[in-house]
């Protein structure tokens, strides 16, 4: 349905209030991490937090680009954090977590993109628990992808994930610090460079693409050898970023799902409040 101004009855969502979330928000604010789920206005905050789970973002959250989709600030950031590391797997163990999903924000500033914070970041929480399971969903890292690489070889093995986030022809609207082409890329140079590794990558619908456009997007990312794909609804999450143009229906979102399996994709989600990190988890 096309945006009215009024969210449909789908899309509506309370948080909840129970013993869980407050342990998931008290260990994150008394260990000074920096989650997505609060950065982003993630809607899965909630469930997400109920269950015990949370998106890590490291390396501050102040990005060097200004996506109109998105909600985390944009400015110069503040150097690296030697201390992060050591901060995250103190979370993970106090969460007794088993999977820890990692992203950040973009760090163009840096020469590495932010790689290093990333391996460092897994390599100490392996430290206290060798059994952890990780999933990274990293940045373009714009003119540094072999070298980002290179560096995140040696913290093997995770699920790499990077964000294609919406068709080509709505990138110099939503992503203009981005590249259509360098996202494919990075996926594909890390498809060849990191042995076994699963790619996986995500779009949101609901900000004017055609469905011939989604379809391109989605053989695109099978070309390259994309695993897993996340497909989920836009939703607004500030006055200045970008106004939702459709809310696209749940059964619409199925028809999507069960299109990228026929593709070839081994994992997919694929609903209104999906998300690349929402339930990443769990296996398929």
């Amino acid at each position: 349905m096309k945006n009215t101004g009024r969210l449909p009855s789908w899309l509506k969502r309370r948080m909840p209030a129970s013993d869980s979330f407050a342990h998931t928000h008290h260990v994150i604010s008394s260990l000074g991490i920096d989650t997505i789920c609060t950065s982003a206005n993630c809607p899965n905050k909630g469930k997400c937090w109920d269950r015990g789970t949370a998106t890590v973002l490291i390396l501050g959250d102040i990005c060097t680009r200004r996506c109109r989709f998105c909600s985390v600030g944009s400015g110069k950031p503040k150097p690296p954090d030697a201390s992060e590391p050591r901060r995250v797997a103190a979370m993970a163990e106090e969460m007794k977590l088993k999977y820890l999903v990692i992203t950040s924000v973009s760090r163009d500033d840096l020469a590495d993109g932010g790689a290093r914070q990333f391996a460092e970041t897994i390599k100490t929480c392996r430290g206290k628990n060798p059994k952890l399971e990780f999933e990274l969903l990293v940045p373009d890292f714009k003119g540094c992808p072999e070298a980002a690489l290179d560096i995140l070889s040696g913290a093997m093995p995770f699920v790499f994930g990077h964000n294609v986030e919406t068709v080509p022809s709505l990138y110099s609207t939503a992503r203009p610090g981005a590249d259509y082409q360098r996202s494919l890329g990075l996926l594909k140079k890390a498809k060849q460079k990191l042995a076994n590794v699963e790619t996986k990558s995500s779009i949101m619908l609901g900000l004017g693409e055609k469905d011939d456009e989604i379809i391109e997007v989605l053989k695109d990312l099978r070309g390259i050898g994309c695993d897993r794909l996340a497909i989920g609804q836009y939703l607004r999450p500030t006055k200045d970023s970008l106004d939702v143009v459709e809310y696209v229906e749940p059964e619409k979102f199925e028809q999507w799902k069960e299109k990228a399996t026929e593709l070839g994709f081994r994992w997919v989600k694929s609903s209104p409040f999906t998300r690349s990190s929402y339930h990443a988890e769990e296996k398929l």
